[in-house]
């Protein structure tokens, strides 16, 4: 079987005209390997690779047509590499995420071998001697299950393998946070540009990559809102994460202030510039949120004292989301804030209980498991059982008629209710006197 090609796209320079895009493949047609190239087209007519890469998928195809069944990983993976990942299909961070896993860890280990030679067990195995954070081994076990599942979809296997892999998520340490305290010291550190940017960020729960790709004409000031249309990876923009990404987020009054504030002392401030663009650039790109992140974002934690922590630009999302768990909104509200596709994720993933909830919460559960162990604890301080009983015993005999057992008012009359609460305390006065 002449094995699936991929083919190689490259420039070459001509002297006295323009560079010209030039694909190679091999061509079996004849029995014998025979070298061929074309050229696809002038630099000047094609001016990017990306560009090159879409005119050569036809051509692609046809030198493949007569392909079988992919033998080997190397052959699954070309085939996969010329079929889904492309920009119709997939966004630029996933599609160069996945070339750089079948370069660095899938081809170099599983590359030679057949496709129904790979067992189970030598994969879980395999991914337990990696140096990689557990959730980095569960995206290259999920690649590596979308490459078989690539293979049942042409019908060349009936049997995923990698389905049964066991790994696991946990994380070696719980994600960082900023508290509301430290985040309002941080913003008073920075520029108004950077200030921007984190109040922004902060309080929307933005990507980084949808924060930089925001031009002004995205900024809606008399809904207060911001739509989320595209995002930015490595300067290369496309769509967003998933569809539930792709809504108007609400902002602060605060926040639509500070975003006017720069607009009124950036140098590039029309409907389609950029938010926070490249002064390098000239305005044509947005910055780097990582020299952002290093350059001003950091030292100006370090300075108000926040060290430990492993802040980054999505700390701020999981901030967001914990400060909205802690604020008691309502779960689908914080989802549709957060933009999740579902509830699970905002609650696994992004949440988690301040310490103050979890005290509070241990002590009512305490409470109420060892009512008698709990009074032992008391502060000298705290009034007696025997100073409590008399009161205590009138505000059982009035509860039980207007809160609950035989002889409550059953009535849904709210006033009746609270004239009957009034009642109770004057008579609590009474007996006080």
């Amino acid at each position: 079987m002449n094995r699936f090609q991929q083919g190689s796209l490259f420039k070459v320079k001509r002297k006295g005209c323009s560079d010209v895009w030039v694909f190679r493949w091999y061509d079996y047609s004849s029995g014998k390997r025979i070298y061929k190239k074309e050229i696809i087209g002038s630099v000047a007519q094609i001016r990017s690779k990306q560009e090159a890469e879409k005119t050569v998928a036809a051509l692609r195809s046809s030198i493949n047509v007569d392909i079988g069944t992919p033998h080997t990983i190397c052959d699954l993976a070309a085939h996969y590499r010329a079929h889904e990942l492309t920009q119709e299909k997939k966004s630029f961070s996933t599609i160069d995420n996945h070339r750089n896993l079948f370069k660095r860890y899938i081809e170099p280990r599983w590359g030679c071998l057949r496709l129904g030679s790979i067992r189970t067990v030598e994969v879980e195995e395999w991914l337990h001697s990696l140096p990689l954070a557990p959730a980095s081994k569960a995206k290259l076990k999920c690649v590596l299950s979308v490459l078989y599942n690539h293979a049942i979809r042409y019908q060349w296997l009936t049997f995923n393998p990698i389905n049964r892999v066991r790994t696991s998520q946990r994380r070696l340490r719980d994600k960082d946070i900023l508290t509301p305290e430290e985040f309002q010291k941080l913003v008073q550190q920075l520029s108004v540009r950077d200030r921007t940017m984190v109040l922004l960020i902060g309080s929307t729960g933005l990507r980084r990559s949808e924060m930089i790709a925001l031009t002004w004409l995205d900024l809606n000031t008399r809904t207060m809102e911001v739509n989320i249309l595209r995002s930015c990876v490595r300067n290369r923009f496309g769509k967003t994460k998933t569809e539930s990404s792709c809504r108007p987020v609400p902002l602060h009054p605060l926040v639509l202030s500070a975003l006017l504030e720069w607009r009124a002392q950036s140098p590039y401030a029309t409907d389609v510039d950029f938010l926070f663009p490249s002064t390098r650039f000239k305005g044509s790109k947005p910055l780097s949120p990582d020299s952002i992140l290093e350059k001003s974002i950091r030292p100006a934690l370090a300075r108000i004292g926040v060290v430990g922590k492993q802040i980054g630009w999505h700390s701020f999302r999981h901030s967001l989301a914990t400060n909205l768990r802690s604020l008691g909104i309502d779960i689908k509200v914080a989802q549709e804030l957060m933009r999740h596709s579902s509830c699970r994720t905002t609650l696994d993933i992004y949440t988690r209980a301040v310490d103050q909830q979890k005290r509070e919460a241990s002590l009512k559960v305490v409470e109420l498991i060892l009512p008698l162990e709990v009074k032992k604890f008391q502060h000298p301080s705290a009034p007696s059982e025997t100073d409590e009983t008399s009161n205590q015993s009138l505000q059982r005999t009035h509860c039980r008629r207007f809160i609950g057992g035989p002889d409550r008012d059953r009535t849904d009359d709210l006033f009746h209710a609270i004239g009957q609460k009034h009642k109770l305390l004057t008579d609590k006065q009474l007996l006080v006197g």
